[in-house]
């Protein structure tokens, strides 16, 4: 099926799903603090080549300036560069705070989805368990005693125990 053969009222339905995840995302997007903001946007500087490109270039040029003799330039960090390793380490610390602190932000946002998805998929299991009931009766009056009575129809169009199926899975998870 190509993209001009779906019907306008499938598309229509596929874009309120597509403005409805958008407007989720935008929303969280909006909650965000502004200390998580500034993380956010550190966080995206921290991991781009721009970043890196710099760190390169300015390394780079502390050692050539503290290493060779430049007219009028005076060393101010003899090797082994302990004013730049002080530098460093604690521009890693704050490196690793901002990546963090967006993991955090992320992770929180995952399971939020994962909330989501399932109840989305708890209600979709009940939605098709009605619907196979329905079909069995509607086999079981058209005389389609095969269908009606299959043992596995019959098992799928009963309620599922979300309990008791967390708890097989839990059971059969080995130890740790």
């Amino acid at each position: 099926m190509t993209e001009n053969d779906k019907s306008p009222l499938a598309q229509g339905h596929l874009q309120e799903h597509i403005d409805l995840i958008a407007k989720h995302e935008q929303d969280f997007l909006a909650q965000r603090t502004q200390s998580e903001k500034l993380g956010d946007r550190m966080a995206s500087l921290i991991g781009s080549l721009t970043y890196v490109s710099l760190h390169v270039i300015l390394v780079t040029g502390w050692i050539v300036w503290n290493i060779f003799p430049i007219n009028g330039l005076q060393h101010f960090d003899p090797f082994p560069f302990p004013l730049l390793d002080t530098i460093l380490a604690f521009e890693a610390i704050l490196v690793a705070s901002f990546i963090l602190m967006r993991q955090s932000r992320m992770s929180r946002r995952s399971e939020e989805r994962d909330q989501l998805m399932l109840q989305i998929l708890l209600l979709t299991e009940r939605e098709i368990t009605a619907n196979l009931g329905i079909q069995r009766q509607l086999a079981e009056r058209m005389g389609l005693h095969e269908v009606a009575d299959d043992q596995e129809i019959s098992q799928l169009s009963e309620q599922t125990s979300i309990d008791e199926v967390a708890n097989i899975i839990k059971e059969s998870l080995p130890a740790e």
